[in-house]
């Protein structure tokens, strides 16, 4: 029998959560995801110095203002680390627009566009990358405007029905709905209840998403995200893609028990009526969805957070 991850590739698109390039040549998945999180944990590897030095040499000869700078190092860094990830696998890799952007459409547009231009300039086609950007209305605006110019784009922080409804909208090309940040905030308020397999409420929030999707004939991709066990990722076996920590992965490899396909979109059915969100809509919806609207804040707050590590590594490098 075939490890469950090679059962799983034969149903779903596998693609490495991870920045670690030695995890993404083990587990061979089609595409890669990065965010500044991954991004700072990678560069804390000493295998990934001469990346570093280069991002911040660049930066520095390009010069501008100390935030300018800094937006450099880091934009060309996630772009050096992509085009390594890219030498790896078949697919495409995401690279994140900066978190603290996610209320400003135009400057998330602009952002996008300069880090299509830095994979332009190392020889790497738009057809590659997905620009990561967070699903807040502004930035659901600004990846309706690049896919329009052709740049296809990831919406991450997905935690909410709304989100993925207005994404679908704005013909985005995919979105990740996150899986184990949702089951977090509910197990904080209710510990002893049974989240296990279907229970699962972030399970429970893809599969509707998805079943939505498909009965619809949207041609968004679902990506299911941010996984807590390999329960949930069972769970979700078939979804059009999952996105899988290297340590899940190895779980998943070492399994030879048989694996069910859990989503198809010959058989899906959605309960949701087709409608389409207005920005009153939107915002009342995600006002209604505690737990989509809390963990999209915290979301952006946490990258932020991260975001400004990842400078300050590269500022104290000598």
């Amino acid at each position: 029998m075939p490890s469950q991850l090679q059962q799983l590739k034969s149903m779903t698109t596998v693609v490495a959560d991870t920045g670690d390039i030695e995890a993404i040549r083990q587990f061979a998945p089609v595409d890669a995801t990065t965010n500044p999180s991954l991004l700072l944990k990678a560069s804390q590897n000493p295998l990934y110095r001469p990346l570093l030095l280069q991002a911040r040499d660049w930066a520095r000869t390009r010069g501008g203002s100390d935030q300018t700078q800094l937006d450099n190092m880091t934009d060309k860094l996630a772009v050096l680390i992509g085009r390594e990830i890219l030498q790896l696998v078949p697919g495409r890799v995401s690279t994140e627009v900066d978190a603290r952007l996610s209320f400003d459409t135009d400057a998330t547009i602009a952002r996008a566009r300069k880090l299509i231009g830095l994979y332009d300039e190392a020889g790497i086609g738009h057809d590659r990358i997905l620009i990561k950007i967070a699903s807040t209305w502004e930035g659901i605006r600004a990846a309706e405007v690049l896919e329009r110019e052709g740049i296809r784009c990831n919406l991450t922080l997905l935690f909410g029905f709304a989100q993925a409804q207005a994404c679908a909208d704005a013909g985005v090309y995919l979105i990740s709905p996150f899986v184990g940040r949702i089951l977090d905030w509910h197990k904080t308020r209710d510990a002893a209840a049974d989240f296990s397999g279907d229970r699962d409420p972030g399970v429970q929030s893809v599969s509707r998403i998805y079943r939505y999707y498909k009965q619809h004939g949207y041609d968004t991709v679902v990506m299911g995200a941010s996984f807590r066990n390999i329960g949930e990722i069972q769970a979700l076996a078939g979804c059009d893609r999952l996105t899988i920590s290297p340590a899940l992965m190895q779980e998943l490899e070492q399994s030879q028990e048989p694996l069910s396909r859990r989503l198809d979109p010959e058989s899906s059915a959605s309960d949701d009526a087709n409608s389409q969100l207005d920005e009153t809509g939107f915002r009342w919806d995600m006002n209604e969805d505690a737990m989509a609207t809390e963990k999209l804040a915290e979301g952006i707050r946490n990258f932020a957070v991260d975001q400004v590590k990842l400078e300050q590594l590269l500022l104290e490098m000598q």
